[in-house]
């Protein structure tokens, strides 16, 4: 069996600086997108357009959107923190990368939802 080449090995690195970097920033990004789907879905809610998905998060959605966002965002930064502190873990960037793809989709269904309430608006005379 052949070794790979010393360059080619430093390129097949997991981990480096550079690819935290790109982590954190997706992290980030995991953070903000939760926030815009609390928000959305306040917004929703209080148009009586739709109700909070969630079974454990209904409640407050509907009653106390303040502690909705609060607690929302506090148990996403909670398990952000606890995926990043694992990032050499490759379980942990799956999971980082997972819960970006949910919210990216969550955002595209809000943003969705949101054009076909502007076209139905537009056509009530």
């Amino acid at each position: 069996m052949s070794e790979l080449p010393v360059a080619t090995r430093a390129r097949l690195e997991i981990g480096t600086p550079q690819h935290f970097r790109w982590l954190e920033g997706i992290v980030r990004a995991v953070l903000v997108l939760n926030l815009a789907d609390a928000l959305f879905t306040l917004v929703w809610i209080r148009s009586r357009l739709a109700s909070e998905a969630n079974p454990l998060l209904r409640e407050l959605a509907h009653g106390h959107p303040v502690g909705f966002v609060a607690v929302k965002t506090a148990l996403v930064g909670l398990a952000s923190w606890l995926f990043w502190r694992q990032r050499q873990r490759p379980l942990a960037v799956v999971a980082i990368f997972l819960a970006f793809g949910v919210y990216y989709a969550l955002l595209l269904a809000h943003l969705g939802f949101l054009s076909l309430v502007v076209r139905g608006a537009a056509l009530i005379p």
